[in-house]
């Protein structure tokens, strides 16, 4: 296993929330990482962020572990979810927090 790929597996399994992310929670450095990470603070949920653009090697390799082609992606408990996109139409469906207690993932403003 290549080293990137033990550090993403790494990441996903030792934390029950994970964005991988262009920035960090505090300061996103695009759009949609700055929409997932809106969401996830409104519905008050404890995430780590993992900034890809620290790394080429990350940023690409977090793509082809997930076979998903664009940042930011969200996994939960080992499992990708999604990107933006999905995360914003569960969000607006109310699906995703249904999704995370369905998972046992606090919530602080449920």
């Amino acid at each position: 296993m290549s080293d990137i790929k033990f550090f993403i597996t790494s990441e996903i399994m030792d934390n029950e929330v994970v964005l991988f992310m262009k920035g960090t929670p505090v300061f996103p450095q695009c759009g949609f990482s700055s929409q997932v990470v809106q969401i996830l603070s409104y519905l008050g949920v404890s995430f780590k962020g993992v900034n890809v653009l620290d790394n080429d090697e990350l940023r690409e390799g977090v793509k082809a572990f997930s076979n998903w082609p664009t940042i930011p992606q969200l996994y939960v408990k080992g499992v990708f979810l999604g990107g933006c996109d999905i995360i914003r139409e569960m969000f607006e469906e109310d699906e995703l927090r249904q999704f995370f207690k369905d998972n046992g993932i606090d919530m602080i403003n449920v």
